[in-house]
């Protein structure tokens, strides 16, 4: 998989966390079954995305190896 930066892999884990418990917790307030499904699918990618963030492989500058 290709290198993401980190500055970007933390605002999107963000983003999707935040968005996450917003949807779930309005879904659940107004009883919006498919609210609370979409939060829950981006509580998943919140933590794919963490995953990503933390077992990806610092890049490698081509500089520094001469």
């Amino acid at each position: 998989m290709k290198y993401v930066k980190p500055f970007k892999l933390k605002v999107l884990m963000i983003l999707f966390f935040g968005a996450g418990t917003v949807g779930i917790a309005i879904g659940l307030g107004f009883n919006y079954f498919f609210l609370t499904f979409l939060g829950t699918i981006n509580l998943c990618l919140g933590g794919f995305v963490g995953w990503l963030f933390l077992t990806q492989t610092p890049k490698e500058s081509r500089r520094k190896r001469k």
